[in-house]
């Protein structure tokens, strides 16, 4: 058995620029995420990928940090793929929303939706995205990226509507950048794809320094 090893934190070498995306090895990439955004922009990359979506109970633990909960989470995702698909290189994400210390994951029901976007309305928050890559020889390698987004002050009445619509009930937070709540955006700084739900830079760093990809400096 190999022996499994994670790591966490900067990852060294995202300077890395890429005049186009690089060639990929023969199988494609696994994605354990049965997110749509997820697969849409991993294909938009040019990156072929499978979709085996992992079944993690996703609960945080007493005290434990928004960052550290959201690696926990993809990491436990590419483990549980990996043990299924021996050999192969898996992708495991998750995606978390912060404001003033209170993590918004994916609503319970309508009344959980609105009660975030009010957390949201006229105020900065923080989306972190955790990226977690489980190499065909069991080394896994965890990293995250940060994106602070701004909202103008929402009303009443268009939270309700965009309730209504159901875009929010399977997004963290409550809401979708590349939809609706585009319009309420008035400033990010970041990575926008970070808030659509996947960090492309990182990826395919990741990929690269791993031996998915081979990429070139720019």
């Amino acid at each position: 058995m190999h022996e499994q090893r994670q790591m966490e934190g900067p990852l060294y070498g995202q300077d890395l620029y890429y005049r186009d995306v690089p060639e990929q090895r023969q199988l494609p990439l696994i994605l354990a995420s049965a997110s749509p955004r997820r697969q849409e922009l991993l294909r938009e990359a040019g990156i072929p990928i499978e979709v085996h979506p992992a079944d993690v109970r996703e609960e945080r633990a007493d005290g434990e940090e928004p960052v550290g909960y959201a690696c926990r989470l993809a990491r436990e995702k590419a483990q549980s793929v990996a043990a299924r698909f021996p050999g192969r290189y898996v992708l495991g994400a998750d995606t978390i929303v912060v404001v003033d210390e209170h993590i918004l994951e994916k609503p319970a029901d309508a009344q959980d939706a609105a009660r975030m976007l009010r957390l949201l309305s006229g105020r900065v928050h923080i989306v972190t995205t955790a990226v977690s890559l489980a190499r065909p020889d069991g080394f896994i390698d965890t990293h995250s990226a940060t994106t602070e987004v701004s909202f103008r002050d929402l009303e009443d009445k268009e939270i309700r509507q965009y309730i209504a619509g159901g875009e929010p009930m399977d997004k963290a937070g409550a809401y979708a950048i590349q939809g609706g709540a585009g319009a309420w955006v008035q400033r990010i700084q970041g990575e926008y794809s970070n808030v659509v739900g996947l960090p492309l830079s990182l990826v395919i760093t990741m990929l690269v320094s791993r031996g998915y990809l081979r990429g070139e400096r720019g």
